[in-house]
């Protein structure tokens, strides 16, 4: 059978992941806020901590859940997470080669621009959006992933190519399928736009002692509407998502600074260990100091 030219791409694309991350690992581009992944077997579903990013498959497939819903994202959708969500993923690896794909860091500052250049901000929507979606991915993106790819391989190229690619595939996916979403993460004094950054302030200060009600002051809500609003971008009470963010801050510290479960509990904001110990087993299915020395071995 004739190789076709998307197929031929797609060969290319793999082998350009074979040369940037050989082995399974996440090589992360700080400079242009890229980071690449390659997952060598499927895996069950299990709890992941998202920022806000966007997540194109090169190769496989996963799916996240929400709730009761699913999103499904492989080659022909890509995922959009306006805001951070802790979530549940599942990974699936074809026949054909490993997991891979790129995860690119949303910027507010491009998105602004962007809708500036764009004329877009005008008399925008108050609609309350769930903080997350998938889109299909088309020849545009598909090409930018591809070209970007290839810059990567040169750190000049990287440095003067990189961004300008990067800020095109968020122009493609900001007016791309269910594109709003994303363009209302820069409209100010609108729903979305303060619980995204209610967000933000959690993840800067997850590990002191915050209440529902000086979130909401912050949202500039009633307690009611901000826990509404809340629940509805998130599908979190406030203190649920705090107590998950917290979770996943304190495995990272474990994993990546190799301190004791305690001294990761109480950098997170945790005053009692046992309490600790008792949400991070019912969150990741194993103890703490189970899951270091799993790790360590």
């Amino acid at each position: 059978m004739q190789e076709t030219k998307v197929d031929k791409k797609n060969s290319n694309e793999m082998q350009l992941f074979d040369r940037l991350v050989p082995k399974e690992s996440v090589f992360e581009i700080p400079l242009i806020g890229v980071k690449l992944f390659r997952v060598e077997s499927s895996f069950k579903r299990k709890p992941i901590a998202y920022g806000s990013e966007i997540i194109i498959i090169v190769n496989g497939e996963k799916k996240v859940f929400f709730g009761d819903m699913v999103f499904i994202y492989n080659r022909s959708r890509y995922l959009v997470l306006p805001v951070p969500l802790p979530l549940e993923c599942e990974g699936i690896r074809p026949t054909d080669g490993p997991l891979l794909g790129l995860i690119i860091k949303i910027d507010p500052k491009i998105l602004g621009a962007l809708l500036t250049e764009l004329d877009l901000i005008k008399n925008p929507s108050d609609h309350l959006y769930k903080g997350i979606y998938t889109a299909p991915t088309n020849d545009h993106i598909n090409d930018a992933v591809y070209r970007l790819l290839n810059v990567i391989l040169s750190p000049a190229e990287t440095m003067i190519l990189g961004p300008m690619i990067v800020r095109e595939i968020i122009y493609r996916i900001l007016i791309g399928e269910n594109g709003q979403i994303l363009q209302a993460l820069v409209y100010r004094n609108r729903k979305f736009y303060q619980i995204a950054k209610v967000l933000d302030k959690i993840h800067h200060s997850f590990h002191k002692n915050l209440s529902t009600k000086s979130l909401a002051f912050e949202a500039g809500m009633s307690v009611s509407q901000f826990h509404s609003c809340f629940k509805e971008v998130t599908n979190f009470t406030p203190l649920q998502y705090i107590k998950s963010i917290r979770l996943h801050k304190a495995r990272e510290i474990m994993m990546l600074d190799g301190i004791s479960a305690y001294k990761a509990s109480l950098k997170v904001g945790y005053e009692s260990a046992s309490q600790f110990t008792r949400e991070y087993k019912r969150l990741f299915g194993v103890a703490p100091s189970k899951d270091l020395s799993i790790v360590r071995d």
